[in-house]
């Protein structure tokens, strides 16, 4: 029977060899197939290592990650991408990957992400602000139930940001997120929930004002 679950993680923990000390340990959370989870932690806590354990790029050091739903590579995170090919044979190669038709996502790649003749060119070329628009394009393009965020809405000019903020929070609102991020107006606008790091230790908060108050102390301590 489904219970409304599309992402159940229990006791994750992350230590890296050169570390003494696990990043984090022990996090468990579930989130809903419409959920919308804040991720929050000031720089170097492990906000961004989380979202790429939940995106299959880095591994776990214990606990489970039980995805019930299709998730989104890291938006934000321009790792995925093979960088002598150019953005088009990326393009290409993802809508083999997935299943998709090459033309179709190419054209709303085109559409959205406006790299314009750049997507002939190797994206090791590319500028970050550019590999995050492909990456923002492809994943917007290969529809996903979750998406996974990174900061990304910080890409790009007041006009770009505005784009993408739409195509996210209005045209996918019955959409799962993981957002990770430092814009407080951007989190209490559009997460239900959140999650703290700080210092290895990790507290689930179901009142979002109360996480933002929270977190907003710690940055200010």
């Amino acid at each position: 029977m489904d219970d409304g679950i599309g992402l159940r993680v229990r006791e994750l923990s992350k230590t890296y060899a050169s570390a003494s000390a696990p990043l984090f340990r022990g996090l468990s959370f579930d989130v809903a197939r419409n959920g919308r989870l804040a991720i929050l932690g000031r720089n170097g806590q492990g906000k961004s290592t989380l979202i790429k354990m939940l995106g299959g790029i880095l591994k776990p050091s214990a606990g489970s990650i039980d995805w019930r739903m299709t998730s989104s590579w890291p938006i934000g995170f321009g790792g995925g991408f093979q960088g002598s090919l150019s953005g088009l044979d990326n393009v290409r190669f993802l809508s083999r990957l997935y299943d998709r038709d090459y033309h179709d996502v190419l054209l709303r790649v085109d559409e959205f992400a406006e790299l314009g003749e750049a997507l002939k060119r190797p994206v090791k070329h590319y500028s970050s602000g550019m590999r995050a628009r492909l990456a923002f394009g492809l994943s917007l393009a290969i529809e996903f139930d979750c998406y996974l965020i990174d900061e990304l809405v910080a890409v790009g000019d007041a006009r770009f940001q505005r784009k993408c903020e739409e195509e996210l929070f209005q045209h996918r609102s019955g959409r799962a997120y993981l957002m990770a991020s430092h814009d407080m107006h951007l989190i209490s606008q559009h997460c239900d929930r959140a999650l703290i790091i700080e210092s290895g230790k990790v507290k689930c908060f179901d009142d979002i004002e109360e996480a933002i108050d929270i977190y907003s102390w710690l940055r200010a301590a």
